[in-house]
């Protein structure tokens, strides 16, 4: 979203994740603005019994955990690297200098909410109302669209059958199971173990 070049003109430094590492934990202080250079970054919590549920994944140039830095609450996720990655880190102070210098950046910050808080609501109706086969189909379209594909083409889902677990309350058993339905029904096609959509 912003430029890595603007990024270390405000004092980004690049901070280099191995899989799985931590970047920052559910409850602490937000003191920085995040933007993936490379790799991928997932935000998740963890219940009770420990189960991880993924709130987003974030790939290159896309920024992650920014609400605290508007309003001053911790952190509501856990942040992790799901492949070695690389990170850009700016000060919050910092950062809100960066969006008063450029407007342009403020607005497409308002775009970027627009749009999470739109999933956030859709998965939380896919959670509350719909069977396993709607989830899935509903969050690989969601995807599908965000890559800027179309229902032309096949597209990749580029998650795991753990990760898509995660993404929708299942059991990974049953993301499984619906999978293999939802490939018999002629909705998914499986190529080499790989889903994607029709």
């Amino acid at each position: 979203m912003i430029p890595a070049e603007m990024l270390i003109l405000y004092g980004a430094i690049e901070v280099k994740l191995d899989k799985d590492e931590l970047l920052f934990g559910e409850g602490e202080s937000c003191l920085h603005y995040f933007q993936v250079q490379a790799g991928a970054i997932k935000m998740v919590n963890y219940s009770d019994e420990g189960q991880e549920f993924i709130q987003g994944v974030f790939g290159p140039g896309e920024s992650f955990g920014e609400p605290p830095l508007f309003d001053g609450f911790p952190y509501p996720g856990s942040a992790m690297a799901t492949t070695a990655s690389v990170v850009c880190k700016l000060r919050k102070e910092r950062f809100i200098d960066l969006l008063r210098d450029h407007f342009e950046i403020h607005l497409q910050f308002s775009a970027v909410f627009a749009k999470r808080l739109r999933y956030k609501s859709m998965m939380l109706r896919e959670l509350s109302s719909y069977a396993p086969e709607h989830r899935l189909m509903t969050l690989i379209e969601y995807f599908r669209d965000k890559s800027g594909g179309s229902s032309a083409q096949p597209f990749q889902v580029p998650f795991t059958r753990q990760q898509l677990a995660d993404m929708t309350g299942l059991r990974v058993e049953t993301v499984i199971r619906t999978i293999s339905k939802l490939h018999k029904e002629g909705r998914i096609s499986l190529i080499k173990h790989k889903i994607y959509s029709r």
